[in-house]
């Protein structure tokens, strides 16, 4: 019996769950929403299967359902519940295999990182949170994002821009910088 559409398509989702669990949670900033977000996300895609583009354009139209299904669940859930910064979740892929070979203070400081980057993500408004979470963590490009948040990609890319000045002026990211010597100067 020959592979159907719906065998890749199945497929598709399943090599992707795990990115887009991890962006919605970036999003949403819950365990259980982002779940729950996902999975919402996945029938829509499911539902509208015939409308799913072909190739390079999956990706994005994933996305593009994912962070509108984040969006709406944003606004549903917000008043519920006390959004966190997600310390509970490894946003930095710290928890790799590589990380077992981790002394216990590169650990300290790499769990400290990525709390800090947590809470600095948490505090930025949800399109600049969206633009950055789906460029850095998911590694869509600025063309993907445009599509992902159906906006042009001067506008992705002056909100990347905005997101990276922000962020660059929080103090708990600015303590995580190695002080520049004179020498390096």
């Amino acid at each position: 019996m020959g592979r159907t559409p719906e065998d890749d398509l199945a497929d598709w989702l399943a090599a992707g769950y795990a990115r887009a669990y991890r962006t919605a949670f970036l999003l949403v900033r819950d365990a259980r929403d982002a779940e729950e977000a996902v999975q919402e996300a996945y029938l829509r895609v499911w539902r509208f299967r015939a409308s799913l583009p072909d190739g390079a354009g999956r990706e994005p139209w994933l996305y593009r359902v994912l962070v509108n299904t984040c969006y709406s669940f944003l606004r549903r859930e917000v008043p519920r519940r006390n959004r966190h910064s997600g310390a509970e979740f490894e946003i930095d892929g710290a928890a790799t295999p590589e990380s077992a070979d981790r002394s216990p203070e590169a650990a300290a400081e790499a769990s400290e990182a990525a709390d800090a980057v947590g809470a600095a993500l948490a505090e930025l408004p949800e399109h600049l949170r969206a633009t950055v979470v789906l460029r850095y963590w998911t590694g869509l490009s600025e063309r993907e994002i445009a599509t992902a948040i159906a906006r042009r990609p001067g506008t992705v890319r002056s909100r990347l821009h905005e997101a990276r000045r922000r962020l660059a002026m929080d103090p708990r990211l600015g303590a995580l910088a190695a002080p520049v010597s004179e020498e390096a100067r």
